[in-house]
């Protein structure tokens, strides 16, 4: 795949995430992070809670997509990859200890 048509399909994905994200939190102001720049200091995908990495292609790399996310610090923010292998359901992971303290969170409020 060229490197054009490669950037473009992730950037669709970059939107389709951020679409996706919208529908189910409409009071947030999610939307693609500014791309002019290197990553480390504006997510794929900016939302109040998450920072997002949005990742898509061939194979995927989990991991590596994570660990960008790490690398910005981002401060008050939950580190989210949202991968998608071609021809594969997307996925959306983080670290455990971080999930942990989300699905505290949603309980928490939940049993109120």
């Amino acid at each position: 795949m060229s490197g054009r048509r490669s950037r473009s399909k992730g950037h669709n994905w970059e939107r389709e995430v951020a679409r996706r994200f919208r529908e189910i939190c409409p009071g947030d102001d999610i939307r693609r992070g500014l791309q002019y720049r290197d990553g480390a200091d504006c997510p794929d995908v900016t939302s109040a809670l998450f920072w997002i990495e949005a990742k898509r292609g061939k194979r995927t790399n989990i991991k590596a997509a994570l660990k960008q996310a790490e690398e910005a610090q981002p401060k008050g923010k939950w580190i989210l990859a949202v991968t998608k292998d071609d021809r594969e359901p997307a996925v959306a992971s983080m670290r455990l200890d971080e999930f942990l303290e989300l699905l505290e969170e949603f309980w928490e409020l939940r049993m109120q």
